[in-house]
């Protein structure tokens, strides 16, 4: 069976066609520049294939993603019917599911009734829905929610102190996000550890980063808030920040409020603090020539992670796993060691050597044999999990 993974954004279209039985990717691609002058498509099936093609809108996009997946040349599939659903990847599920779900005009209406709580992305995870319903009308669409998989966090944990009739009236609350990530890398370590009744902490870090606390399979907490600033400092983003900050910047700055958010979002974090890049393999690289604020971003990060394992060790009772993921998870060694170093009394000890040179694109353990806490490297796979969830709920 042929799942298509939509990942539809404002102005480019992500997609993978992959083989439920094999969980094999058979095609993915890229659509670029939706709604602009220069949009193309690049497309990897049995062989390579690059177009530049008008996209007037994201109905376009999904043309050309169904006829470069038909293509005899490049393509890898002869039927349209041999796609047995669509999973769209949408970021917001408010507080109207905790589970992904078949979409119908009543869920998205619903959805559409969320917009205000991620103004940036659902409008065109909207778009690639109704694209891909217009274009594909008899095929089965599941909607995957990046926050679903927090929706187990009880109330103490996801309140924020507000008003009471503040947070029903508008929904002012912690969702959540990377929930599709934050599941499946904690489901891989539950199947090597050899059981879900464990308490874990997932760090997913890339240029957005974010913690989940999961115990016994079910997250109890994460870091993300309302939207994706709260938390960890990033890439751009300045994660967790006094509130009065926002209003003394502002005065100080001359700011109104969406410059004031676009600042935090996009002007802080590493980028901010060490004035040289938000990628973290150019900070190493500025930090081995002796560049003190590309030394204080990396610290600052790392500290920020480490306190937040603490913190959800703490919430849960314990620790029993540790997992990295995303491309500073994965790749960026002295955060690893950073993160880990100092927490060996909650019985994490880092292997220094598997730390240093693991292998690329693997799980890998890096806690030492006299660890108490075991030490994952677990590359993520959110599209592999969107596919399993539209597989699942197709039939709803």
């Amino acid at each position: 069976m042929k799942i298509l993974v939509i990942n539809a954004g404002s102005s480019s279209l992500k997609y993978q066609l992959i083989e439920t039985d094999t969980e094999a990717v058979i095609a993915k691609g890229l659509c670029e520049r939706i709604g602009t002058a220069g949009s193309s498509i690049k497309h990897s099936g049995k062989k390579p294939y690059e177009a530049v093609s008008p996209m007037p809108t994201h109905k376009e996009a999904i043309t050309l993603v169904l006829d470069a997946l038909l293509n005899p040349e490049y393509g890898v599939i002869s039927s349209m019917d041999e796609i047995s659903a669509v999973g769209h990847r949408v970021l917001h599920s408010g507080e109207d599911f905790n589970d992904s779900t078949i979409i119908t005009e009543a869920t998205l209406k619903t959805i559409e009734g969320n917009i205000d709580l991620g103004p940036l992305h659902m409008p065109a995870n909207i778009m690639g829905i109704k694209a891909c319903r217009e274009v594909m009308p008899n095929a089965p669409m599941v909607a995957v929610f990046d926050t679903t998989f927090h929706s187990t966090m009880p109330e103490y944990a996801y309140m924020y102190g507000i008003d009471y009739d503040d947070y029903k009236k508008y929904k002012v609350r912690k969702y959540g996000f990377h929930g599709s990530s934050h599941a499946y890398v904690s489901g891989r370590a539950s199947e090597l550890m050899g059981t879900d009744k464990i308490k874990t902490v997932v760090c997913h870090l890339g240029n957005g980063a974010s913690i989940s606390a999961v115990k016994d399979g079910k997250c109890v907490d994460t870091s993300m808030g309302l939207t994706p600033l709260e938390g960890l400092i990033m890439g751009t983003r300045s994660g967790d920040i006094d509130p009065a900050v926002m209003e003394f910047l502002m005065e100080k700055k001359n700011l109104d409020v969406h410059q004031m958010t676009n600042y935090l979002n996009k002007q802080c974090g590493v980028l901010g603090i060490s004035g040289v890049s938000s990628d973290f393999r150019d900070l190493e690289k500025a930090n081995n020539e002796g560049n003190k604020r590309a030394k204080l971003a990396l610290d600052m990060f790392s500290y920020r992670v480490k306190k937040y394992v603490g913190s959800y060790a703490a919430a849960m009772g314990g620790l029993d796993c540790l997992v990295f993921t995303g491309g500073i998870g994965e790749h960026t060694v002295c955060v690893r060691e950073a993160v880990c170093d100092g927490l060996g009394f909650i019985g994490v000890e880092l292997d220094k050597k598997k730390n240093a040179n693991p292998p690329r694109d693997a799980e890998v353990e890096i806690s030492t044999k006299k660890s108490k806490v075991k030490i994952f490297i677990i590359p993520t796979n959110e599209e592999l999990y969107i596919a399993r969830e539209t597989l699942k709920h197709k039939d709803d």
